[in-house]
């Protein structure tokens, strides 16, 4: 039976982040004065390899070759006596494999010998249900199904001919979609208290395992976890961590990037290793200690899927917007109101946020929990005086629709929450990928984004009903401070061949914040749109490069 984790690196759920106040505003943002077609810096990206074949790379296929056939012998030829009678037809096998091709649907493969034609085809799903091909070839075919729950199957094929003489094989496969089940905020991992692991920084090129399985709330057999990493305080050098499932080899992606002295949070999702562990890999020069903070968990129970909804603003203190007009006194929290609004329903389980603070008045940390909770001893976002950065948050809901957002500061701050998505009854499946390095504009000739410009990346059509892909952002060579905006372009791959593409109106939001000489990533939640192109807006006086990883995407059925 094959194993029902993923076994790669998923990243975290994010999407666009609020403007901090100084920061340039991006070209596009209206029609006035907007170019009547992409000006001639825009940059057009397609993925490094082809993207019909990272998608397939995240639907494992479970085979059992033609000689595992399980043969049973007919009537006939058990009433029949002599070794000719025993060897009717004895090239009658199957092979049977079965990938997936989308959160709940499978495609089986069969190949079938036999000596005489035609013969009969049954295939059993194992969800009760099954489907019968009479008259068939021999040689290879293919039947799809789609189940109605996610879990584990086996699924069986029998072949039958003429005679009696029967032959099966049976494969255990599991559907690839994940939902998402909220829990926490918890702290999993504090290297400086040994809170999850023995107290002492990471050292440069170390690594420490955090227990997923029958921690803070998870059940055992969880696919994937959210967690809210921070690098604290990194001794010197530069660096970043790597969150993968313990036991598997290590990717090449990023999760939380450092420099010497920042603490620096992000969200992460992340697949559990088969022994229930994750792997936290520090790829730098500075030792560093880290935080692991659980938000949830996936796995292939029917429990609340995602659905994107923004981005739209539920707070910003700078405008008296969802909360009292000022900032937030330090060590002072205060209600959200976040289901029933901007299309979040009343039902939803939790939220999918951006959190961002601007202007704070000292260093300190944002905690966001449910409405009727303590606040937890926890982090979300961590600041330094003077700083905007922001990060995405995956909290439940209280009965009532609630969230709470406390300032943990001696100082003043403002904060601003935009809420992205929801999980809840129905809604997308998470399906985790290899990951990928999809484009980095420091290898393309000219593939730096111009200032008050953008790049368009191109991912194929494709049938799959994708409603979401997870994404890495990092900008870095920026050369003057800005923020970066994701968002689905309008325009199609005709419009962009034939020069009639229209300018991208921008979103009054952004997905990642920086100064001038800053290496700043984001994990965003991109809504690929009608017509699967994402594009990347530089708001800000100078040119920045851009790289983007893929983590997972999100399916319907």
């Amino acid at each position: 039976m094959p194993s029902h984790r993923h076994i790669i690196v998923a990243a975290a759920v994010a999407t666009s982040l609020a403007v901090g106040p100084g920061l340039a505003v991006a070209a596009g943002t209206g029609t006035s004065g907007a170019p009547a077609h992409p000006a001639a810096g825009a940059v057009a990206l397609t993925p490094a390899e082809p993207f019909d074949d990272i998608v397939a790379s995240a639907f494992g296929t479970v085979r059992s070759p033609v000689e595992a056939s399980v043969r049973q012998q007919g009537k006939a030829a058990a009433k029949a006596q002599g070794a000719a009678a025993a060897k009717a037809n004895e090239s009658l096998a199957v092979g049977l494999g079965v990938f997936g091709i989308s959160a709940y649907s499978v495609r089986a493969l069969t190949w079938i010998n036999s000596d005489t034609v035609p013969v009969d085809l049954v295939i059993d799903w194992g969800d009760g249900t099954s489907d019968r091909f009479n008259g068939v070839d021999k040689g290879e075919a293919a039947h799809e199904h789609t189940y109605s729950s996610l879990g584990q199957y086996t699924v069986t094929a029998t072949v039958r001919d003429g005679a009696g003489e029967a032959s099966t094989n049976s494969v255990t496969t599991a559907t690839a979609g994940n939902k998402f089940t909220p829990v926490g905020p918890t702290r999993l991992l504090d290297t400086r208290d040994g809170t999850g692991a023995p107290a002492g920084r990471v050292q440069p090129w170390g690594e420490i395992r955090v227990r997923i399985d029958g921690n803070g709330g998870i059940p055992e057999g969880a696919s994937a976890v959210a967690l809210n990493l921070t690098v604290v305080d990194p001794s010197g050098g530069a660096g970043h961590i790597i969150a993968y499932p313990s036991g598997e080899n290590r990717p090449e992606t990023s999760n939380v990037n450092y420099t010497a002295g920042q603490t620096v949070p992000n969200l992460a999702i992340v697949p559990v290793g088969d022994d229930g562990y994750v792997t936290l890999f520090n790829r730098g020069d500075a030792a560093v200690d880290l935080l692991a903070d659980v938000a949830g968990y996936f796995n292939e129970s029917e429990s609340a899927g995602y659905t994107a909804v923004g981005p739209t603003r539920l707070v910003d203190t700078r405008e008296g917007l969802g909360a009292n007009l000022g900032q937030v006194p330090g060590w002072t929290s205060f209600p959200v109101q976040a289901a029933g609004l901007a299309g979040v329903p009343a039902g939803a389980r939790a939220v999918a946020l951006n959190v961002t603070v601007t202007d704070p008045q000292s260093d300190g940390h944002l905690t966001v929990y449910p409405g009727d909770r303590q606040a937890p001893s926890v982090s979300n976002l961590n600041f330094r005086r003077g700083q905007t950065i922001a990060n995405a948050v995956i909290v439940p809901v209280d009965a009532s629709g609630r969230i709470q957002v406390l300032n943990g500061a001696q100082g003043a701050s403002d904060v601003i929450v935009d809420v992205v998505g929801y999980y809840g009854d129905g809604g997308s499946s998470f399906v985790p990928v290899p990951p990928q390095r999809l484009q980095d504009t420091r290898n393309v000739p000219d593939g730096s984004i111009l200032s008050q410009n953008y790049a368009y990346l191109r991912l194929s059509p494709s049938y799959r009903k994708f409603t979401g892909f997870v994404f890495n952002t990092t900008v870095t060579n920026t050369q003057a401070d800005g923020h970066l905006t994701v968002f689905p372009d309008p325009n199609s791959n005709e419009q962009y061949d034939n020069g009639t593409a229209a300018w991208p109106v921008k979103p009054n939001a952004s997905t990642l914040n920086w100064k001038a000489g800053e290496t700043v990533p984001n994990l965003v939640q991109a809504d690929p749109g009608p017509n699967k192109i994402i594009d990347f807006m530089n708001s800000s006086g100078g040119n920045v490069d851009l790289v983007v990883d893929m983590f997972g995407l999100y399916l319907d059925f």
